[in-house]
């Protein structure tokens, strides 16, 4: 492709460069076939389900979602929602559940169920009532749940669609589990909380012999109220969202164990209140993770199916909080648990009693647990870097080789490792065996295809440790860049707990290197709180996210224009979204000593209109703790305002909602501070629309370069 479109068109249009790239893999159990999700084109937004041959290394597209939807996608607001959450911006097959064998897989298109015979590509069509959410198979394959309208429902797949199958024997009926008793009630669905803070997406899973199901009752009838308006088409009625600012209450989580009848799952839900976590497997009782509110203490609970008595198998504390782990807690086929917990300056991973992995190495998520031992990521000494490991009871292996950031997926003797790295555009798919008796023991790995495209531009990034809290940052110059010329700097952050900006892989700073062509010396910085770095690291903001985070942006500055003259600290400016578009109002408000202009994107502006479970986790409850919650907001800071700042942000955002930007911005102007405030009508926290997309980045630079000239 040439030269002849823009970047910011380019990164728009192909959703950051992530259209056309495989994603969600699943092996089988044989090992002779992976299956995984892909747009046909670099600008497609539609996912198809592609399955590609371990041994004759073909891909093959099993359905295309083009054929079964011939209209337009029409989504319910219950999956925009659900899609929001998990930050889903593409279209099509967006997701896929499979049996235990992967003979099947189900997956929905404009909330219809469908059903594919990965062996055959067969597909059909499964009728329902209402707008199906979350299809999941049982591990047998002989049965699907799903969602509609609250409601958890079980169909009987093998009696489905079948013209022998006895019409008088109930088999096949489409079965209601478990309906909402209240306007505010559903079963099977994660609450807002759980879907946005914890990454728990899901709210039901199967038995191994898919005769019960466990599955959650959300009330949200105790959580506040809140309205988002469409100011643009003011005909349209707001929508109403259940909210749970800090300090106020939140959904009512409960669980049963369903099948026949109605088992109730007991534990102590007045002291924890949260379900961060479930699983079920064939090792032992199914496990439940639940967290009191505060989040210092977390109880893993054994489930007995048939009283729904629960038993506490682990029981952990912290004075500062303890993270929820992607992937923990789960059995080993051996009847161990698993967890992972900070432990003597590590966050680590427990089996049973004893840590598997040495002080120093920092897990990140926990990826599979099989009997050659538990498959997760982590990072040693160097935080840019997150590799693949296999730890066992004798020691940890790793399985990444080159530099870069790597997660996987494995089953049947086979490795499908996913890698990003400096040297190459997005990411690498890699399959490879891990045993002798595997389907690719004997050749050499194999690459999944990728039709992402190729970005106009390479980034040409510095990675440096500066400062005495070596700090990790990332310094772009424009590739035309002549030494001895002095560039106004632009520090690119996000800066706050739960993301990493500064990593080993160069995707990440295509935008970045965009901008610093434009002008200006690129400076993007990881602070304290960010991850990848141990619990002392992550729990240095405790109370405290303006000085720290802010601290750490100006010190990496100051550090870095020391080792590079070329930084002109006398025009210096921030730009960020979400928390990053907190820290760069932080900035310019608290700091206009270092910061000469900020551009906050979706910024919190005053941390009582967050969400419980993120905000109480660092700065306590408001009840308790309304100091803490004054010095970190921004509102109060509003007269102290003499530097340029520009304020985008979403009006249809239920996250972060617009209430932050309009609050700051009618605080900005009682005080006579002169600002910008660029609202986007109809755009959520994500930005998808393409010419929104591109124009900001535009409007952006305009708006730097005057305010630094």
């Amino acid at each position: 492709m040439g030269n002849e479109i823009s970047f910011p068109r380019q990164q728009a249009r192909t959703q950051r460069f992530t259209l056309g790239a495989p994603r969600t893999f699943t092996v089988a159990p044989d090992g002779a076939k992976v299956y995984f999700l892909r747009t046909a084109a670099a600008t497609s937004r539609a996912n198809g389900l592609w399955a590609f041959d371990t041994a004759s290394r073909t891909e093959s597209l099993l359905v295309d979602p083009g054929v079964l939807l011939t209209d337009p996608e029409d989504l319910s607001p219950e999956e925009r929602a659900r899609r929001e959450r998990s930050r889903e911006q593409a279209a099509g097959i967006v997701g896929y559940s499979t049996d235990a064998d992967v003979r099947r897989a189900a997956f929905t298109l404009s909330g219809r169920l469908f059903v594919v015979e990965l062996a055959t590509g067969e597909v059909r069509e499964l009728p329902v009532t209402g707008s199906v959410i979350d299809p999941r198979l049982d591990p047998t394959g002989h049965k699907l749940g799903y969602v509609a309208e609250g409601a958890l429902h079980v169909v009987d797949l093998d009696a489905v669609g079948d013209p022998g199958a006895d019409e008088n024997s109930g088999a096949g009926e489409d079965r209601i589990l478990a309906e909402p008793d209240g306007p505010d009630v559903t079963w099977g669905l994660a609450e807002f909380i759980a879907a946005e803070e914890m990454g728990r997406h899901r709210g039901y899973w199967f038995s191994p012999d898919g005769g019960r199901v466990l599955a959650t009752r959300v009330d949200n009838s105790p959580v506040s109220r809140w309205h988002i308006a469409d100011p643009a088409n003011p005909a349209t009625p707001a929508a109403e969202i259940a909210y749970p600012a800090a300090g106020t209450p939140n959904a009512v989580v409960e669980v049963a164990v369903l099948g026949d009848g109605r088992v109730d799952v007991a534990w102590d839900r007045e002291a924890f209140p949260y379900l961060n976590a479930a699983s079920w497997t064939s090792a032992g009782r199914p496990l439940l993770q639940v967290q009191s509110r505060d989040q210092r203490r977390v109880q893993v609970l054994a489930v007995d199916v048939e009283t729904g008595a629960t038993e506490v198998v682990a029981d952990d504390t912290d004075p500062h909080w303890l993270e929820v782990v992607p992937g923990a807690p789960r059995w080993t086929p051996g009847g161990e648990l698993v967890r992972v917990l900070p432990v003597d300056g590590a966050n680590r991973l427990v089996v049973g009693d004893r840590a598997w992995t040495p002080d120093g190495l920092q897990v990140r998520a926990v990826l599979d647990v099989a009997e050659d031992g538990v498959l997760l990521t982590a990072s040693a000494d160097d935080p840019t870097q997150v590799h693949v490991h296999l730890a066992t009871a004798d020691g940890v292996t790793r399985l990444s080789t080159e530099d870069g950031v790597h997660s996987a997926v494995r089953g049947g003797g086979v490795l499908v490792l996913v890698s990003t790295g400096m040297d190459h555009f997005g990411a690498k798919v890699t399959v490879s065996a891990t045993t002798a008796g595997s389907a690719t023991a004997t050749a050499a790995p194999a690459e999944i295809g990728t039709f992402a495209e190729t970005p106009v531009l390479t980034p040409d990034v510095r990675l440096l440790t500066v400062g005495e809290r070596d700090l990790r940052a990332a310094l772009l110059f424009p590739r035309d860049h002549v030494p001895g010329t002095k560039l106004p700097v632009l520090l690119d952050p996000y800066g706050g707990p739960h993301a990493q900006r500064v990593l080993a892989a160069r995707n990440i700073y295509l935008a970045s290197q965009w901008l610093a062509d434009q002008g200006f010396a690129v400076l993007v910085v990881d602070g304290r709180g960010t991850p990848g770095r141990g619990p002392a690291w992550e729990r240095d903001i405790a109370f405290d996210f303006a000085g720290a985070t802010l601290e750490d942006q100006v010190d990496a500055l100051r550090a870095a224009a020391e080792v590079e003259p070329d930084l002109d600290v006398n025009r210096v400016g921030i730009r960020g979204w979400s928390y990053g578009g907190y820290l760069a109002a932080l900035a310019v408000l608290r700091r206009p000593d270092v910061f000469h202009a900020g551009i906050a994107g979706a910024p919190v502006t005053d941390w009582r209109l967050y969400d419980t479970h993120y905000t109480e986790r660092y700065l306590g409850h408001p009840d308790d703790e309304p100091e803490v919650y004054d010095a970190n907001s921004l509102i109060a800071d509003a007269p102290k305002l003499e530097r340029p700042l520009m304020i985008v942000h979403g009006l249809a955002d239920d996250n972060v909602v617009a209430a932050h930007t309009l609050r700051l911005s009618s605080a900005l102007l009682a005080a006579g501070r002169p600002h910008t405030v660029l609202p986007l009508s109809g755009v959520t926290h994500m930005t998808p629309q393409e010419q929104v997309a591109e124009n900001l980045l535009l409007l952006q630079v305009d708006f730097l370069r005057k305010a630094l000239a």
